[in-house]
């Protein structure tokens, strides 16, 4: 495995950084083994299991300035999980920051992406940005949480994209904004909720969601919607699910993502 720690290098004449991390498995007789795991503070890599790595973040931020970029490859036939330590506390600064996660996911690999939340501190500026690639056969949990300000706080301003492929055809194109007052508080929008969630699966396993007294195994020919308090499990045109959910806080908001994936059936 190539293990590497960078600089950070801060931007010029200001106190931020342009981090690059990366990580990468490869199959080795046959088993997942990583064979790259490069880190550049503030993202620093962990690996914590045999195909388990987890974020630690060993600065304050992101911060105003910001730009961190993590690069994610997963070769056919292997599989990885990453999670973070803590939640992410998006901070203020001069300038945007900018988080961006690109990761690949071969052919009949899978990837579990679940982080901690990231919480919008008053004041931030923030885009967040994933581009996932799917190839024929792979598989995906991707989970994201973010929470709108510390306690008793408003939220700085948040503008999440999110963009996913499988086997070169678009699966899903999401993108939200967190921080405008006129539009965070309307009942069309986020109301009063105070974090927003989804988790998308592509998953050979699943056949879809479960309707309420469904036959265990049995495929529905058309998947339809489940929709309950504060979350919706919606298939997507293409082979996965995403379960979105609102919530008043952060625990409420994994309870209700959680449930979400328990409406998904194995096949």
């Amino acid at each position: 495995m190539s293990t590497t720690i960078g600089t950070g290098t801060p931007s010029r004449n200001r106190r931020s950084f342009d981090a690059r991390a990366a990580v990468a498995t490869e199959r080795t007789g046959g088993r997942t083994v990583l064979g790259t795991l490069r880190s550049d503070p503030p993202l620093t890599l962990r690996q914590t299991g045999p195909g388990t790595v987890h974020l630690v973040s060993t600065a304050a931020g992101p911060l105003g300035g910001d730009r961190l970029e993590l690069r994610v490859d997963v070769a056919p036939g292997t599989s990885l999980e990453i999670a973070s330590v803590a939640s992410t506390l998006v901070l203020p600064g001069p300038g945007e920051s900018v988080s961006i996660v690109e990761a690949w996911v071969g052919a009949g690999a899978t990837l579990r992406y679940v982080p901690e939340p990231t919480v919008l501190a008053a004041g931030c500026a923030h885009r967040m940005i994933v581009r996932l690639t799917l190839e024929e056969g792979a598989s995906v949990h991707w989970r994201e949480e973010i929470v709108f300000g510390r306690f008793g706080e408003r939220p700085g301003t948040c503008h999440s994209r999110f963009d996913a492929t499988v086997d070169g055809v678009p699966l899903l194109r999401q993108e939200f904004v967190v921080g405008d007052p006129a539009v965070d508080g309307s009942p069309a929008v986020y109301g009063d909720a105070r974090c927003v969630g989804s988790v998308l699966i592509v998953d050979a396993r699943t056949a879809g969601p479960v309707a309420d007294g469904g036959a265990p195994g049995e495929k529905p020919s058309l998947a339809e919607p489940v929709l309950a308090e504060g979350c919706a499990v919606l298939p997507l045109a293409g082979p996965g699910t995403l379960v979105s959910a609102l919530a008043p806080d952060a625990a409420a908001l994994r309870e209700r993502l959680t449930w979400g994936e328990k409406r998904l059936r194995p096949a």
